[in-house]
């Protein structure tokens, strides 16, 4: 969703709600509402577009620790998807970025007063994976990350698994770019995919990432869910 013009209040959000999220894996706590609040923005959309940014990564330590969003968290994440849904031109990681808000949001609807969980929004379309070059696909899915759960068998899961080598390659050119999110990102892939290069030293280099790049929260948040999953974290 992020685009070149994002203004620096809501990335300074975004921050703020990833750094929550990292504290949380950590075990720290999870109050993704305690970053700057979106009173007085002109509208009342900057917290929700800040989560609208994150994801459904804003949930994950309620997945991988078996915990259950309060209720403000749930109304706060549920007023981003209401907020900012596809459109018709949307591009395809935005589309799956939404379903996979919207599936998460099912998860846990049953919290929210008047809801009910429903059943799981049907996929978009992930046929442009196909026949993408591997630069490609480790680009897209670095920006899906958030896909990136045990046990996931969704279209981009699986057109990750089928490609183990591939996204291996790319998380080493991202490395040597220095491009720590998209490294981070397909780094996290990488923890849960079969047929993965022994060669490649995933567990350094994502501490090399760590080190390079654990400045931004959203490289932090990342790689700590990596080391969750290697840990055997999950739902």
């Amino acid at each position: 969703m992020e685009q070149s013009g994002t203004s620096p209040l809501l990335l300074g959000t975004v921050q703020d709600l990833a750094a929550g999220v990292v504290s949380a894996l950590r075990g720290g706590g999870h109050a993704p509402s305690a970053g700057p609040t979106a009173v007085g923005d002109g509208g009342g959309q900057l917290l929700p577009a800040a989560v609208r940014v994150t994801g459904a990564d804003l949930l994950l330590p309620h997945v991988l620790l078996r915990t259950r969003p309060d209720e403000a968290e749930l109304t706060l994440f549920r007023a981003a998807v209401d907020a900012f849904p596809p459109r018709a031109d949307t591009a395809p990681a935005i589309r799956w970025s939404h379903w996979a808000m919207t599936r998460a949001l099912h998860r846990y609807a049953s919290s929210l007063p008047g809801r009910s969980g429903g059943g799981t929004p049907p996929e978009p379309d992930a046929s442009w994976l196909d026949d993408a070059s591997w630069q490609t696909l480790t680009h897209q899915l670095a920006v899906l990350a958030p896909l990136a759960l045990p046990g996931e068998d969704c279209a981009v899961a699986r057109a990750a698994r089928r490609r183990p080598v591939d996204v291996a390659r790319g998380f080493v050119r991202a490395v040597r770019r220095r491009d720590w999110r998209q490294a981070a990102g397909a780094g996290r892939w990488l923890t849960l995919l079969d047929g993965v290069p022994p060669t490649l030293g995933l567990e350094a280099g994502l501490d090399f990432v760590d080190l390079m790049g654990g400045t931004d929260p959203r490289v932090g948040l990342q790689v700590q869910a990596a080391r969750s999953l290697r840990t055997g974290v999950s739902a």
